[in-house]
């Protein structure tokens, strides 16, 4: 048994996407049903729609930002219960036995996690994500929406918020800190949001000059052009973290210099081509190259309440279903402060 929704899918590689109908599940004991208020498209969003990141299950329906409420749960469900504002990331399923799962890092699960779409699930259906007007997760991988954040708002923090916070949070950033954050796009306004709450100084390194102004009203206290030669001199040995958020090909040890001796550069953005870096680079001030992927569902939940608590949550611009693939033009072409959100209400009205 299942239940039919409507959803907006890409029914093949590149193809613009449309309106179409799919199948959600009928509710497992453990599972939530919930009615999708918004859901954020976030850049793999398009990677994964056009197939730039291997072979992928179509029709597909994207979105692993959402954003809603409960409409039913599972026998089984203690959690949650109707009427719940709830989150759903980039995962809704891991084998929850291995060493990583039992950490709460269900992101690293040995038999890899299950993704919110483009993915197979552990009995064997195809996942499909949050452009449509309902889905069902299971409870685990569920996130609760705090008061104090309105879910438009609060859809990319299931993304674009979790995959800054996490790297911020494990590095350290706070109060003495200084953090820079390459890029002011969907991720790294987050990231300045996000820094800043912790208490750190913040600086933003983008090509031009063109955003400053955002990020200083963001809480960035610095803002530098990379353009410009000399702030790779102006900058030097300042800073205790860098986090990297665009997917382009940097001279990464020119960002290296500008790290304080023990300071760590750490990538969330994922350029198509390898980035090359000297050696002496790092032996030569103890430094640290690292990368970091989303966080587990418990960091997750972390997050949304550090944001609630800041009043943190994401610059959006809310679209309605028919203007979706004008949306994938516009973030291909870096045109979005900083991130379209879709209002699910409008999925096939």
């Amino acid at each position: 048994m299942s239940t039919t929704t409507h959803a907006i899918a890409a029914p093949a590689p590149g193809a613009p996407l449309a309106p179409t109908t799919i199948e959600r599940r009928d509710l497992r004991p453990e599972d939530v049903l919930i009615d999708i208020a918004y859901a954020g498209i976030c850049h793999s969003d398009l990677h994964q729609a056009k197939e730039d990141w291997g072979q992928a299950i179509f029709p597909m329906v994207p979105g692993h930002e959402i954003a809603g409420v409960v409409a039913a749960v599972g026998s089984a469900v203690t959690k949650y219960q109707v009427g719940d504002r709830v989150g759903v990331g980039c995962m809704v399923d891991s084998c929850g036995e291995c060493e990583y799962c039992l950490a709460g890092t269900e992101q690293f699960c040995v038999n890899g996690n299950v993704q919110t779409y483009n993915s197979v699930g552990l009995d064997g259906e195809n996942t499909y994500g949050g452009y449509s007007n309902q889905i069902v997760v299971k409870d685990a991988f569920v996130c609760r929406i705090p008061e104090g954040i309105d879910l438009d708002v609060a859809a990319p923090l299931l993304c674009a918020g979790i995959t800054t916070y996490s790297p911020l949070h494990h590095w350290g950033a706070g109060p003495g800190k200084k953090v820079a954050v390459i890029g002011l796009g969907g991720l790294g306004h987050m990231a300045v949001k996000i820094a800043a709450a912790m208490g750190a100084e913040v600086t933003v390194l983008s090509q031009s000059l063109k955003k400053q102004e955002d990020g200083l009203k963001l809480g960035a206290s610095e803002y530098y052009a990379t353009s410009d030669e000399s702030t790779f001199d102006v900058l030097r040995g300042k800073f205790d973290i860098i986090l990297n958020t665009v997917s382009a090909k940097l001279p990464v040890d020119a960002y290296l210099g500008l790290l304080r001796v023990g300071g760590a550069m750490v990538n969330v953005g994922a350029p198509g081509e390898p980035l090359a870096y000297n050696a002496f680079s790092l032996i030569g001030g103890n430094k640290v190259l690292a990368g970091s992927m989303i966080g587990g569902i418990a960091e997750t939940q972390e997050m949304l309440d550090f944001c609630a608590k800041h009043g943190i949550g994401a610059e959006i611009e809310t679209i309605s279903a028919d203007k979706v693939n004008e949306a994938y033009e516009r973030v291909e072409n870096s045109d979005v402060r900083y991130r379209f959100v879709i209002d699910a209400s409008t999925i096939g009205a």
